[in-house]
């Protein structure tokens, strides 16, 4: 209520205030998302242009060489080698970037920030871009930029190669599924099911997530150790503002500012990935 002097008296003046001070904190958040941003291209950039063109070759091997003795005369020699750290690192702050772009998306629709429409489709469109680079150069000896066959890549043989081409097939689906969802084609709640499998069973195959005969093995299991604990958390959460019914919109969005930090913190461990 008003006093004598036109002013807001009693609590109504402190949540008046505390209304403008959470304005201006979704401000800050919009800005800070754009200095990361800025500061994650300049970063991307430079490792781009300190890889040595070599990296992106494939190794010519004999036709009928079989899979395991490749991995014994490519592999080992790739795996901790410079050239393969450069590589494998490049691959995981690229797609921290991309996972950190949708996250931010994601962060401002939770804090009820004023953004445009059509960003509730750049997760779909990250997550297809970041399956379709998976598809293809998640392992420069793998099927289709290596020597390996497409039925070498995917016979289960080298598990590494396996569970990236699987982080790229289920991104893929779970993009079409989010793309339908997003732009209401799709209303069943069925269609959140690829976004929750590809982060509950990305996660977990985290946890069993070898890089062969690595030096840094130890430092790497830390790195998935991490992703696949917080990747947990962003499956459940994007269950529950799936598929939760009955609670009240207060509690919705506490859901959804939680799978969007789960993103966001995911995006920026993979940004400082290294081996």
């Amino acid at each position: 209520m008003k006093g004598p002097s036109g002013r807001l008296d009693g609590p109504f003046r402190y949540v008046r205030a505390f209304g403008r001070r959470f304005d201006g904190m979704k401000w800050r958040v919009l800005q800070l998302s754009v200095l990361l941003l800025a500061v994650t291209f300049s970063s991307l950039g430079g490792n781009i242009s300190a890889q040595p063109p070599s990296e992106h070759r494939a190794v010519p091997t004999p036709a009928n060489q079989s899979h395991g003795s490749h991995r014994e005369q490519d592999g080992g020699k790739w795996e901790g080698s410079a050239q393969g750290v450069a590589y494998s690192e490049f691959n995981h702050r690229l797609a921290g970037l991309i996972v950190l772009l949708f996250g931010f998306a994601e962060l401002g629709h939770a804090l009820r920030c004023q953004v445009p429409v059509w960003t509730r489709l750049v997760l779909p469109c990250a997550l297809g871009a970041l399956g379709t680079y998976l598809l293809i150069w998640s392992d420069h000896e793998a099927w289709p930029i290596g020597a390996l066959t497409f039925a070498q890549t995917f016979s289960g043989q080298d598990l590494e190669i396996l569970q990236h081409k699987f982080y790229g097939v289920f991104s893929s689906v779970a993009a079409v599924s989010e793309a339908l969802r997003r732009s209401n084609w799709a209303r069943h709640p069925g269609w959140a099911i690829p976004l929750f499998l590809l982060g509950f069973f990305g996660a977990l195959l985290l946890f069993v997530h070898s890089h062969g005969n690595h030096p840094a093995d130890h430092i790497i299991e830390l790195h998935h150790a991490f992703l696949g604990t917080v990747g947990i958390g962003a499956a459940v959460s994007s269950a529950m503002m799936a598929w939760a019914s009955g609670i009240s919109e207060r509690t919705m969005k506490r859901w959804e500012v939680a799978w969007a930090t789960c993103v966001v913190v995911i995006g920026l461990q993979l940004l400082v990935y290294f081996e």
